[in-house]
């Protein structure tokens, strides 16, 4: 039998989540570990999508734990009706394999908050205990749009605002060779929002998104998919090519070096840097070194601080730098300290920063027909 719902501590200030699993000993491994320090509050937990949808009417919670395979309506059309009628954080819980990955990548293109991985074996359920108790934390102070939200920029009326720190560099068109996207939490959704836009003929582009291994090749493969670009993980050696985008492996560091007077995808296989590994800040310092004030760099929504320093280390060599703005931020962290640093030429909407690159490009036309 399901739990009868508990209710809300209203003297409470800690976060909220109801648990939607329907696996009994799942909903008690996912509730132990939420609540082992104290510090957050489970208000009920849910076997099916029907029990799911009557407990967040009634306990209003601020964060919602999923399971991306539930009987009767799944896990990612749960999530859809979430994001279209009661657009908040939701973390999908998945299984560690090919489908899984597929599934999270799903609800992340869709929505979701983020994903965490269920643990593999006993040693495993400390780590995710953490873990998930983090992303809770993090998810309760988080922006979440509806799902309907175009990404398309409105550009009839008044423009988006832009935030500026200096003057902003005159490429004049033609001579960007590389353009750099760094990103991590709410960034599958914001790279695909950004990239979806751009017209084929853009400088190639290399990516580097904080996620496990399994999930980065599955990744790139949906970008295939749905861009104009060639969209692949990245691989040693590989001169990169207008129209390509190249995603850095889950568990390696993705760098770009100039070899013969064209720019090469080189792995660095050292620890992580911020506790990541691909880490941002690597591909960006080695973009300010190989591309210098030939490259564009992006720094979109995501915790912490990795990808800030190396930004600012690509504007002083020369590189134009956006960052993505709180208001269409997920996670306003990465892009905030990057603009603290002064490491942002301009910060603005999300759905501004396409059109942006293409006038840098002198591409407008085409991203206006794509």
């Amino acid at each position: 039998m399901t739990q009868q719902p508990q209710v809300s501590d209203p003297t409470t200030n800690l976060p909220t989540v109801l648990v939607v699993d329907d696996s009994r000993l799942m909903r008690r491994m996912i509730i132990a570990g939420l609540e082992a320090e104290g510090t957050i509050k489970v208000v009920g937990e849910a076997e099916d999508t029907t029990q799911a949808r009557q407990m967040i009417k009634a306990l209003n919670p601020d964060v919602i734990t999923l399971d991306v395979e539930m009987p009767g309506m799944n896990g990612i059309d749960f999530l859809k009706k979430i994001m279209e009628l009661r657009p908040m954080p939701v973390i999908m819980v998945s299984t560690l394999t090919a489908a899984g990955a597929d599934v999270s990548l799903a609800a992340l293109q869709i929505g979701a908050f983020d994903a965490i991985q269920k643990p593999a074996g006993r040693e495993d359920v400390a780590r995710f205990g953490h873990a998930l108790r983090e992303k809770v934390r993090l998810a309760r102070q988080s922006r979440i749009a509806p799902r309907t939200m175009s990404s398309t920029p409105r550009r009839a009326g008044q423009p988006q605002p832009i935030k500026r720190t200096g003057p902003m560099p005159n490429f004049g068109g033609g001579q960007v060779e590389l353009i750099a996207i760094g990103a991590s939490t709410g960034g599958v959704r914001a790279v695909t929002q950004m990239l979806e836009p751009l017209p084929h003929q853009t400088p190639p582009i290399v990516i580097t998104q904080h996620m496990p291994e399994t999930f980065t090749s599955r990744f790139a493969e949906r970008l295939n998919a749905t861009l104009r670009h060639n969209v692949r993980e990245a691989t040693e050696g590989e001169v990169l090519a207008p129209g390509s985008v190249r995603i850095a492996p889950g568990g390696t560091h993705l760098k770009v070096e100039r070899t013969n007077g064209r720019l090469v995808t080189t792995f660095d296989q050292s620890g992580p840097i911020s506790g990541h590994k691909p880490s941002v800040d690597v591909l960006f310092n080695s973009v300010s070194t190989s591309a210098g004030a030939s490259a564009i760099g992006v720094i979109l929504t995501g915790m912490g601080r990795d990808g800030a320093a190396g930004l600012r280390t690509m504007r002083n060599a020369g590189a134009t730098t956006f960052g993505q703005s709180e208001d269409s931020c997920v996670v306003y962290g990465m892009p905030k300290i990057a603009f603290e640093l002064g490491a942002v030429s301009e910060e603005l909407d999300l759905r501004e920063i396409p059109h942006r690159i293409c006038d840098f490009l002198n591409l407008g036309t085409a991203i206006k027909s794509a």
